[in-house]
């Protein structure tokens, strides 16, 4: 039905990387010489610093260059706001040692501790809200970066199939997408490799559909998702805003688990209740309630 070459396990030149000191790496950014690399050193040692911190403090070197030889040393993603291509929505994948992206590997462990531990079947993640404008794309998407960031293969899935935006935020092409698939008119691979982000793939939503909710009850839509569960280590699927109708519910169903997003001074109460009312009348296990305080 779809295609995608998958990641390769780590290469020896990956392990290598790991291998090699810090002050090594910033020299492929900077040129420093040995005289300065020692002066960093001996400035680590007076202060109790890192060699990292050093080497900013003493302004031979940028936090972009340490953040950027970090991410080499420990082989993780990174792609700094200067050359990345996509959305600024991806704080996981610009700033992974900030404070936004610990929030998301504090969710993932969460995740994987809870409704995404071992389980038969799998399950894939469905995230679901209230209302248009509450923040599930931008959920969905850097939950998508924080898995991947893991080394294991990520795919994100646009199912809102009403307003669909993730092939904005990753910047891929969204000609054929999840309507291609499921109304079967896509005969080449829709599944794509997200920019400059390792181990992550996006299947956009493609054509917005004149039938979103019959798309996603029909039962190609659930062989799909158990397809895709048996090629990806962890599925994140953005789904649209329960204003919309059933479709977040079905979607929801179909993925095995849901986690529910409200916004903050802005998602009413009496609205979240009954979409979690809804969601817990279906089979899929409620992973929690998420506050998007932005």
């Amino acid at each position: 039905m779809m295609r995608a070459d998958l990641d390769p396990a780590p290469s020896l030149a990956a392990q290598a990387v790991l291998d090699r000191p810090l002050g090594e790496l910033i020299r492929e950014r900077r040129p420093l010489s040995d005289a300065q690399i020692q002066q960093i050193l001996d400035y680590q040692r007076e202060h109790g610093l890192r060699f990292g911190e050093a080497a900013i403090a003493l302004r031979l070197a940028t936090n972009d260059d340490v953040v950027r030889a970090l991410a080499q040393q420990f082989h993780y993603p990174y792609a700094p706001e200067a050359t990345l291509q996509v959305s600024s929505e991806l704080v996981a994948a610009r700033d992974p040692f900030g404070d936004d992206a610990e929030s998301f590997r504090e969710l993932r462990s969460q995740l994987l501790m809870g409704v995404l531990a071992a389980h038969e079947p799998r399950r894939a993640l469905a995230v679901s809200s209230p209302d248009i404008g509450d923040g599930k794309t931008y959920l969905a998407a850097n939950l998508g970066v924080a898995f991947g960031q893991l080394g294991g293969r990520t795919l994100v899935v646009d199912a809102d199939l009403r307003t669909p935006r993730l092939h904005r935020v990753f910047d891929v092409d969204n000609a054929a997408g999840l309507s291609s698939v499921l109304s079967g008119r896509s005969e080449a691979s829709v599944i794509q490799r997200a920019p400059q982000l390792p181990s992550l793939f996006v299947l956009s939503a493609g054509a917005v559909p004149p039938n979103p909710l019959e798309l996603v009850q029909r039962p190609a839509f659930g062989l799909l998702m158990r397809e895709l569960l048996l090629k990806f280590d962890h599925v994140i699927v953005d789904t649209p805003a329960a204003v919309h109708g059933a479709d977040a519910r079905v979607i929801a169903a179909h993925c095995g688990a849901v986690m529910v997003l409200a916004r903050s001074r802005r998602s009413r109460v009496r609205a979240l209740q009954a979409l979690i009312g809804a969601l817990a009348k279906g089979p899929a296990a409620m992973a929690g309630v998420v506050m998007n305080d932005y």
